[in-house]
């Protein structure tokens, strides 16, 4: 299946049924009253979490939703029937914004919980409602009212624990084959990875955690550069990033210097999400000069960091340990909010 993760749809609630004008015509009465019955309530368009996908590709062919009209009120005092509820499905982490006004209607960040983005209209009360002691034979009855119609953007962003992020070719997909059971592409050239991947990392028989390999970013990434927006807004749900520095990067560039360029995308897209804490990882730490890229590295960045090989195993067991303790260690502090909307 293709991933989509942010598509526009148009939605509308179902209009209301018109109230019935009708009088009681029975043998033996001739003037029965007024029995005209209210009109049901069009259905609302309503916009679900449910687990078990993270893609909105099922929404990018059907750009328009129309919600059940409610039927109109009969005589005899019959209610129109209501609109059935239209029912949007989406993946938990559906962002969903007013299209023309810009503010966010709800963060679907929980499995099952929901939204109402279009209301359906009221039914109009039929002419009984209307009946009173001074009027008696009321003709008066109301129409049903239109339901709500909007534009809506629903924009996906991938829930995980931790945030894979580094430079294209960093190795973030090898890593996150060796940690869990995903199957992400593997290639040796950079952009293999064309959409977030996710993965489920096992410490131990009680712990466990859920990792997003995020493409890689490109200097320039915040202004659109690149993959740029499309997936730097998945980051911005993990509570805990691995960076990835290549130990041996092609280029002229030193692995500080482009530990330095991802930096400095992220504290430009969203100083909330440069503030994150963060495990720094030399990869591909079985190829030679690896002991002198690393004091070197460790000397410039001023603080040690984990050393691995998605290769030969080296240093995989420490960082997923490290990993788990600083989420624990967070749980405990203060959990941070993931789901602010993207200020970038």
């Amino acid at each position: 299946m293709q991933f989509v993760d942010r598509v526009e749809i148009y939605v509308k609630g179902g209009d209301g049924g018109n109230g019935c004008l009708s009088f009681r015509r029975e043998k033996f009465v001739p003037r029965g009253g007024p029995d005209g019955g209210d009109g049901g309530h069009g259905g609302h368009i309503i916009v679900r979490a449910i687990p078990g996908t993270n893609s909105l590709a099922g929404l990018s062919k059907k750009r328009h939703w129309l919600a059940e009209n409610g039927r109109a009120g009969q005589g005899k005092k019959k209610t129109g029937r209501k609109g059935e509820d239209l029912v949007i499905e989406v993946p938990p982490g559906t962002q969903i914004r007013d299209r023309e006004h810009g503010f966010v209607l709800k963060d679907l960040t929980d499995p099952h919980s929901e939204v109402i983005v279009a209301r359906g209209g009221k039914g109009g009360k039929g002419n009984t409602a209307f009946a009173t002691a001074t009027n008696q034979t009321p003709r008066q009855f109301e129409k049903g009212q239109p339901g709500e119609e909007r534009s809506i953007v629903l924009e996906l962003k991938l829930i995980a624990d931790v945030g894979l992020i580094g430079l294209p070719n960093a190795g973030k997909s090898t890593l996150l084959s060796r940690l869990s059971k995903a199957h992400p592409e593997i290639a040796d050239y950079p952009f293999t990875t064309k959409y977030p991947n996710l993965g489920l990392c096992r410490v131990d028989i009680d712990r466990e955690f859920v990792i997003a390999d995020i493409p890689g970013l490109i200097e320039g990434a915040h202004e659109g550069v690149g993959l740029g927006h499309e997936f730097l807004r998945h980051v911005e749900r993990t509570r805990l990033l691995l960076h990835l520095v290549e130990c041996q990067p092609t280029g002229d560039a030193t692995p500080f210097e482009n530990f330095q360029t991802i930096r400095h995308e992220l504290s430009e897209y969203s100083p909330k999400l440069a503030a994150r804490r963060e495990i720094v990882i030399l990869t591909k730490t079985d190829l030679g000069n690896a002991d002198e890229i690393e004091r070197e590295f460790t000397d410039q960045l001023g603080r040690p960091v984990v050393r691995i090989s998605a290769v030969t195993g080296e240093g995989l067991k420490q960082l997923v340990e490290k990993a788990a303790a600083e989420l624990v260690a967070m749980e405990e502090e203060d959990p941070p909010s993931t789901t602010e909307p993207s200020s970038g």
